[in-house]
C-alpha cells in the first residue's frame, strides 16, 4: 500500500487537534481501550461521540508534565486504500524550526482556517513556509462552517482571499474544503449540510492525491556501507549498500563514482535478499561493480551523462535551529546524506521575512527560528541538486564541529563555480 505523509498547521483554536481526532475516530483508527479511557477524561463532547476528539492528539501530555519537551508528534492510521502518517507540528513562530523539521519529508500540507476569522498572520506564515519547503500538495480546510450556518458565501470569500495571497507562492496543487471538524462534515464523509460543495471529503482527497515517490528522474545513489563478509565462501563479495535516492539503476549501467571520478559498470543488483535487474527510488539496495574502484561511505554512484552538479560553492536557504546566533564566517560540519564535510558560511545575503515573503538586508546575527539566504563554501566537492528540482538531494544540515548539535537545515538554491569534471 502507498504511504502518504502529511502535516497540519493553523492558528491556536482553529481546530487542528479536533480535525486530526475526527480523522482517526471516523476512520475507525482508534482502539476500544483508548476510547474508553478518553470517554472518562472528556469534558467537552461532540454531538455524535462521547469523547473530546482533541484528546486523541494529546497522548504526549504525560511526558510534557514530566518536563520532557516533544514538539513534533506522529500519528499513524490506515484505510483500505492507503497508509498515513500525520505529522503534528507546532504552529507558533518560536517553533518554526520544528515545523520545518516535521514538514520537510511530507508530500501534503493541511492549512486550517477558522471560517469566523479568515486569513490571519499565522496562515500567511505557514503558507510561505510550505512554499519554501516545496510541499507538492496543499489543502486549505476552512473549518467551523457549522458556526456560520454553512454559508457558501463565507467559504467563497476566504477561498478568493487565499488564492490572491498564494498567487506569488507558486503552489502546484492547491485545493479548498469547507468542513466542520467537530460535527464531522466533509472530514471522512461528504456533508449533507453543504450540498453546494461537490468536491471530495478530506479523507477522499488524502486517499486519492497523487504521490510521486521519485519525482526527480536522474539516478542518485549514495553509499552508506561497504559489505565485505569475512567468510571463506564469500571472500570475493563486495557490495555497496545504500538507498536509491531518486531515479532507477539497472544491471549494465555505465556509472561514475563521486568524488573520485572513477568509472565502472553495474554487474549485479540486490534488494530484499534477491538479485534484481533494476532498482528504483525510494528503496534500499546493494550495488556490485565490475571493477574494484575506490568507493566508501558518502561516495555517490551516478549514471554517466546524468551526473549531478559538482561544486564547493553554493547559495542556500537556512532555517537556523540553535539558540546561539549565526554569524558570517561560521564554521560547521555539513551533512549531505551519508557524506559529511567541513564547511563555512561565507556570507549572509538576506533574511527572509516569513510573514511577507520579502528578503531583507541582514542587520545583525541570525537568531533562532530565522530563515536566511547564505553563501556556503565546503572543504570538499559535493554532488548537489537544486532543492526546487529534488527535495531529497537538495537538502542538507549544518552540525556544530564540537558538540555535534544540529545547527541548521538547508535547501540548496543555486550553485557557483560549477566543476565540469572531478
Amino acid at each position: 500500500m502507498e504511504l502518504l505523509k502529511f502535516f497540519t498547521c493553523g492558528n491556536v483554536d482553529d481546530g487542528k487537534s479536533t480535525l486530526i481526532g475526527r480523522l482517526l475516530y471516523d476512520s475507525d483508527s482508534v482502539s476500544t481501550d483508548i476510547l474508553q479511557t478518553l470517554s472518562k477524561q472528556s469534558k467537552t463532547k461532540s454531538a455524535d461521540t462521547d469523547i473530546d476528539l482533541a484528546l486523541l492528539t494529546d497522548g504526549l501530555r504525560a511526558e510534557r508534565e514530566q518536563g520532557i519537551t516533544i514538539d513534533v508528534a506522529y500519528k499513524y492510521f490506515t484505510t483500505p486504500k492507503r497508509k498515513f502518517i500525520i505529522v503534528d507540528t507546532p504552529g507558533h513562530i518560536q517553533y518554526t524550526r520544528n515545523m520545518v523539521t516535521g514538514a520537510s519529508n511530507c508530500e501534503l500540507a493541511i492549512i486550517l482556517i477558522d471560517a469566523r476569522n479568515g486569513l490571519t498572520e499565522q496562515t500567511r506564515r505557514h503558507s510561505i513556509l510550505c512554499s519554501l519547503l516545496r510541499i507538492p500538495h496543499l489543502v486549505v480546510c476552512i473549518n467551523k462552517m457549522d458556526l456560520l450556518n454553512y454559508d457558501q458565501n463565507v467559504f467563497e470569500k476566504i477561498k478568493g482571499d487565499y488564492q490572491s495571497f498564494a498567487a506569488q507562492l507558486g503552489f502546484d496543487d492547491l485545493s479548498f474544503l469547507p468542513l466542520s471538524a467537530l460535527a464531522g462534515d466533509n472530514v471522512v464523509s461528504r456533508s449533507s449540510a453543504m450540498p453546494w460543495f461537490t468536491g471530495p471529503s478530506l479523507l477522499e482527497k488524502l486517499e486519492t492525491v497523487e504521490i510521486d515517490i521519485a519525482p526527480f528522474a536522474q539516478p542518485r545513489f549514495q553509499i552508506q556501507y561497504v559489505i565485505r563478509p569475512q567468510t571463506d565462501t564469500l571472500h570475493d563479495y563486495r557490495g555497496l549498500a545504500g538507498k536509491v535516492i531518486s531515479g532507477t539503476y539497472k544491471v549494465g549501467d555505465k556509472v561514475k563514482i563521486l568524488p573520485s571520478g572513477l568509472t565502472s559498470t553495474i554487474s549485479r543488483l540486490e534488494s530484499n535478499l534477491k538479485d534484481q535487474t533494476k532498482v528504483e527510488a525510494p528503496f534500499s539496495a546493494i550495488v556490485h561493480l565490475a571493477d574494484d574502484v575506490d568507493a566508501g561511505r558518502g561516495s555517490s554512484i551516478v549514471v554517466i551523462d546524468q551526473e549531478p552538479t559538482f561544486t564547493r560553492d553554493f547559495e542556500a536557504v537556512l532555517c537556523w535551529m540553535d539558540s546561539s546566533p549565526l554569524l558570517a564566517g561560521g564554521k560547521f560540519l555539513l551533512q549531505h546524506h551519508a557524506q559529511r564535510v567541513r564547511a563555512s558560511v561565507k556570507e549572509i545575503i538576506s533574511v527572509i521575512d516569513v510573514q511577507t515573503h520579502q528578503e531583507l538586508a541582514p542587520d545583525g546575527p541570525i537568531g533562532l527560528n530565522s530563515l536566511c539566504r547564505v553563501k556556503i563554501k565546503s572543504s570538499e566537492s559535493l554532488a548537489l541538486d537544486e532543492y526546487r528540482n529534488s527535495r531529497v538531494t537538495g537538502g542538507f544540515i549544518l552540525i556544530h564541529e564540537v558538540s555535534h548539535a544540529t545547527m541548521a537545515a538547508g535547501m540548496v538554491e543555486k550553485m557557483q563555480n560549477v566543476m565540469d569534471k572531478i
